[in-house]
């Protein structure tokens, strides 16, 4: 577990072990507290951003280097 600096100052934990495959760099899990109780989000990998976000099929993206990540289930039925 890492400790960084977030976006307002805040000081947050990275797990570096639990990660997700993105298409540059891996992403990883951000917790509020180093207990893993309170999830942030996540962090990018590649360029060390937390400027990230999620949507409802899984997909995550990156929006400083667009680094991303494919949904977990795809089905054409979802379009």
């Amino acid at each position: 577990m890492e400790t960084k600096t977030g976006p307002d100052e805040e000081t947050l934990y990275v797990d570096t072990e639990d990660a997700e495959r993105g298409s540059d760099g891996p992403f990883f899990v951000v917790y509020r507290t180093p207990d893993r109780e309170r999830r942030w989000g996540y962090y990018c990998g590649n360029c060390d951003s937390f400027l990230t976000a999620m949507d409802s099929m899984g997909r995550i993206k990156c929006n400083d280097c667009g680094n991303f990540k494919k949904p977990d289930e795809w089905d054409a039925a979802h379009e």
